[in-house]
């Protein structure tokens, strides 16, 4: 099948995208479309086309040629690296990139030129012909891990809205120092924000933002203690800030309680913080998106050489420092399922 369109600015497919050219001309899904520029069944002005993002001008003639029983699915894309980011999922409306900790998110007060929202823009508009990056949430420097962006104001709007309400999944694996006793719980209070942006806990719910974290812990070695840290809501430097104030605070962290968090067994110059999962439903398909990034190298090595001691280990070792005795006897084997919570890392 063909189907072939005129750019027009006055028809009903005006200048744009060619993707969108392409979908409106095929009927087809946006998964499909994408299937067709990668299957080469579209052409601009008589030539093989394989770039969705390219603007159409008024006089460009697209056509696509392709078998209405077939089936065109995108084929798979590596992750592609850049300085300071690694793309993990693009469209025409998101981008979700794994973060390096040494950038900041968004420049601060100084205008610092070297960003991530700034390099990905310049991505953006140099592969894809597009107006840039929107911000929707933010990872301080010295943390890692995965953030979305929208590609225009109104998508970032509806996502900033999501993140309002409390409905993406955001999980973050860190080393806190010390040995936190407790297996699980969870940290609430209002922050509020002093000298030099310096985040706090106050009484005052007028002066602060509600702000919860919940924890699990994963492993415990001698001087340190990995947790999976769910945040239910997003406050500026949250984790940071409830782990320093319990005594706890995230290994590397330069600004909340430094005298404990500074350790020679740390030697880089960021903090063992990384956001390992992000969740959100799709601004316009609705459709539920979940990604997951590995923990760095260096958390997953400071763990495994530090003695790790696993919540199961040291249940087994309270165990055999009781008494011994004999148990009743009963029907099946006996034995009881540990419930060892593995370090999750990057091999």
């Amino acid at each position: 099948m063909t189907c072939e369109s005129v750019i027009d600015s006055s028809a009903s497919v005006g200048p744009g995208r060619i993707d969108r050219c392409v979908q409106a001309l095929a009927n087809q899904s946006r998964s499909v479309v994408t299937g067709l520029f990668d299957h080469d069944c579209v052409y601009l002005n008589g030539r093989l086309h394989e770039n969705p993002g390219t603007m159409l001008q008024v006089g460009d003639r697209v056509t696509v040629r392709y078998e209405t029983h077939r089936r065109y699915s995108p084929r798979p894309r590596p992750r592609r690296t850049h300085r300071g980011f690694t793309v993990v999922y693009e469209d025409r409306d998101v981008i979700v990139v794994d973060k390096a900790h040494e950038l900041l998110t968004v420049p601060t007060e100084r205008q610092e030129p070297h960003t991530l929202i700034s390099r990905i823009s310049e991505y953006i508009r140099r592969e894809q012909s597009g107006r840039g990056a929107f911000v929707v949430h933010r990872l301080d420097k010295g943390v890692s891990g995965l953030l979305v962006f929208a590609r225009n104001q109104d998508i970032a709007s509806r996502l900033q809205r999501q993140f309002a309400e409390h409905k993406p999944e955001r999980r973050y694996q860190a080393i806190v120092v010390g040995n936190l006793p407790q297996e699980s719980g969870e940290f609430r209070s209002y922050l509020a924000t002093g000298k030099s942006l310096t985040r706090y806990s106050t009484r005052d719910v007028r002066a602060g933002e509600l702000a919860v974290t919940r924890f699990q812990t994963l492993h415990r070695t001698a001087a340190f203690t990995s947790v999976s840290v769910q945040l239910e809501t997003g406050r500026r430097n949250q984790i940071r800030v409830h782990f320093a104030e319990a005594g706890h605070p995230v290994l590397g962290d330069p600004r909340y309680a430094p005298e404990l968090a500074i350790s020679s067994e740390w030697p880089w110059k960021r903090l063992a913080l990384h956001a390992v999962t992000l969740a959100f439903d799709h601004p316009v398909t609705e459709e539920r998106l979940r990604f997951e990034s590995a923990v760095p190298a260096e958390m997953v090595r400071l763990i495994r050489t530090a003695g790790s001691d696993s919540t199961e280990s040291r249940r087994q070792a309270v165990a055999a420092s009781q008494p011994e005795t004999r148990p009743a006897r009963r029907s099946g084997s006996g034995r009881s399922k540990g419930r060892k919570r593995p370090w999750k890392g990057a091999e």
